[in-house]
């Protein structure tokens, strides 16, 4: 394995254009006066039906093809993991004047009050709802308070050195690192539970999230070309088999 496994980066960009267009259209049907009703994860089917929504359906049968297709590895590395490794935190990969902290933040947090002066960067305070409970978390920054919301690696760094990113270059572990597709603004506790565990260790407190989250961690294995243990793609395929 090395750095060439990761997904390359023009394919990345047409991931990035697919999206795009997917929004494009849904605007349009929202003007030609059409209804668009927003999947859930666990939306109640119809009486009398078992079906879930059509998009969740779809996510998960994605989700099973990008397992199906991923390397069996041992989860081991030749070399000790080291924080280092992928970078000091947090970095503006995108360069548009803010950390990647604080731009998970103001994604993630709702009722951001944000600092004058830092070009809407840097945010104050807000209210997170967990990902992963369900719970409500104020988030008021400051010495003592900031950690009560931390960001979760939804593929932590070290579970990823073992399983591929140990041979990747310095730029593409940066990378990995800053990038909002594995990024989640999490209670503390919580994040600080879930360390660096896989998903045969770990999954969300809210059996509610474990759908999205195995979709969710699928999805960046896929992109980045990781591997994945045999008891971690039978733990994901257990929570798809419920979804």
């Amino acid at each position: 394995m090395s750095s060439t496994r990761r997904l390359p980066r023009a394919r990345r960009r047409a991931r990035g254009a697919a999206r795009t267009l997917v929004a494009v259209l849904a605007g349009l049907v929202l003007c030609l006066g059409l209804t668009l009703v927003a999947p859930g994860w666990f939306a109640d089917p119809a009486p009398g039906t078992a079906s879930a929504p059509v998009d969740a359906r779809a996510d998960v049968e994605r989700a099973r093809e990008t397992l199906t297709a991923l390397d069996t590895v041992p989860g081991q590395s030749i070399a000790r993991y080291y924080r280092e490794a992928f970078g000091t935190a947090w970095h503006d990969l995108d360069r548009n004047g803010c950390d990647t902290r604080n731009d998970v933040l103001r994604r993630d947090l709702d009722d951001a009050v944000l600092k004058e002066g830092t070009n809407g960067c840097k945010v104050l305070s807000g209210v997170l709802v967990d990902p992963y409970t369900g719970d409500r978390v104020e988030f008021v920054s400051g010495t003592d308070t900031s950690a009560r919301v931390q960001i979760d690696h939804l593929v932590p760094l070290a579970w990823a050195w073992r399983h591929g990113a140990e041979f990747w270059s310095d730029e593409d572990r940066l990378a990995f690192a800053n990038d909002p597709d594995n990024l989640r603004a999490t209670a503390g506790a919580v994040n600080q539970s879930k360390g660096d565990s896989g998903p045969v260790e770990w999954m969300p407190p809210a059996e509610a999230s474990h759908c999205a989250y195995a979709a969710d961690y699928i999805a960046v294995l896929g992109e980045w070309d990781l591997g994945v243990t045999g008891d971690d793609r039978t733990a994901l395929e257990q929570v798809l088999a419920r979804c």
